[in-house]
């Protein structure tokens, strides 16, 4: 995706609203403007629209429409589970197993929890990014009542094996929450296949608008929450305050879309990736990050020795790729996913996360290689 001369390789922090999304929603912010609330005309046909989005992402990820509650997007989401859920069955313990790897959205939660007096343990990963199965079955504890691990990580795309862990989990009564927010529309995501009890993922990571995204509550495992905030009724209590319908409408179609054409777009994705990494792969002292287990068709994560990595997003200027995480990009740190795998802070400093989507093209990886290459090589002789 070129624009203005820029190259456009970072679909894992967001992704333009599809023309087909965007569509849909206007009429909702003129037309069609009422309360999903209100008790007439205009409130009914709003709601309509909303119960209609629920249907079409339940439908998407295997579950009940009413197992679906509207946020602001997966942060929220997650504060929500997480706090809610904690508070909710503290009688029953107060130990939480989680990942070093996880998105700042849960661990930073995970902080709070601490502080309030829950026990958090952080399971360690491999260097390829990987769980081990044993240590987190020796993590689980007669007081530990939640086990919260991505589906998909956003950095290096490594796909954990989330049903393996919720068999696990199941097995000495603890509820299992997962982030699916990279792997939806990337990989199929069938909730009650998983059996989880609770999942976080937004409209903005599928071409959908930013500002929504959505709690899974699993109602047959009848997963109870605290509730924390207050002031209406909507969204089952837990969620109060006007529905943002238009966002609503867009997060509904933008699953509905990518429900065609995802096993198709994935293998091209894939072609593009493996193409790029192999080309990667001839640069002198590059490692791709997690490449022996299985990882989202559209992410790469590259490492180069041997460079003042501080310096290496600065000389791209053309290519909008990023070190790690979008919520820390604008922070000259080393990333955390690929620390806890093992890289020291100035390899792990001198990465890249490459993510695509459906507007990528073939050129596009091309000259973005051809970039990379040669900035590389730069710096390589600048720190000789």
């Amino acid at each position: 995706m070129v624009a203005n001369n820029r190259i456009y390789l970072d679909f894992n922090a967001t992704t333009p609203v599809d023309p087909k999304v965007l569509e849909a929603m206007l009429p909702y912010f003129s037309e069609h403007f009422g309360n999903a609330t209100s008790d007439h005309s205009y409130g009914w046909y709003a709601d309509d629209a909303v119960e209609k989005a629920r249907k079409q992402i339940s439908s998407v990820l295997g579950c009940r429409p009413n197992e679906i509650l509207f946020t602001s997007g997966a942060t929220e989401a997650a504060n929500l589970g997480l706090m809610g859920f904690c508070k909710a069955n503290q009688h029953k313990g107060n130990h939480i197993v989680t990942c070093k790897t996880e998105h700042k959205a849960v661990l930073e939660t995970m902080k709070a929890l601490e502080n309030q007096g829950f026990q958090v343990t952080y399971l360690d990963v491999d260097a390829q990014g990987s769980i081990d199965l044993e240590q987190f079955q020796a993590a689980l504890l007669p007081t530990t009542i939640l086990v919260c691990l991505m589906l998909a990580n956003n950095e290096t795309g490594v796909i954990h094996p989330i049903k393996s862990i919720a068999e696990i989990a199941q097995e000495h009564d603890v509820a299992v929450m997962s982030d699916i927010t990279q792997a939806v529309g990337k990989i199929p995501v069938d909730l009650k296949d998983l059996n989880i009890d609770l999942a976080i993922f937004s409209a903005h990571k599928m071409y959908g608008p930013k500002g929504i995204g959505a709690l899974y509550l699993n109602k047959k495992n009848q997963v109870k929450l605290e509730k924390y905030f207050f002031g209406g009724n909507q969204e089952q209590g837990f969620r109060p305050g006007t529905l943002n319908v238009p966002a609503i409408v867009g997060f509904g179609e933008a699953c509905e879309i990518i429900t065609f054409k995802m096993e198709e777009e994935s293998n091209r994705l894939l072609q593009l990736r493996n193409h790029l990494e192999q080309r990667l792969l001839q640069v002198e002292g590059a490692k791709i990050n997690g490449s022996d287990v299985p990882r989202l068709c559209n992410t790469t994560n590259v490492s180069f020795s041997g460079i003042e990595g501080s310096k290496l997003l600065l000389h791209l200027k053309k290519l909008a790729v990023s070190r790690g995480s979008a919520c820390n990009a604008n922070l000259i740190s080393p990333s955390h996913v690929l620390m806890a795998m093992g890289h020291d802070e100035e390899t792990a400093l001198a990465s890249l996360r490459i993510s695509t989507g459906k507007h990528t093209t073939v050129a596009d990886m091309a000259l973005a290689f051809e970039a990379i290459e040669k900035v590389v090589n730069q710096l390589k002789t600048v720190s000789v």
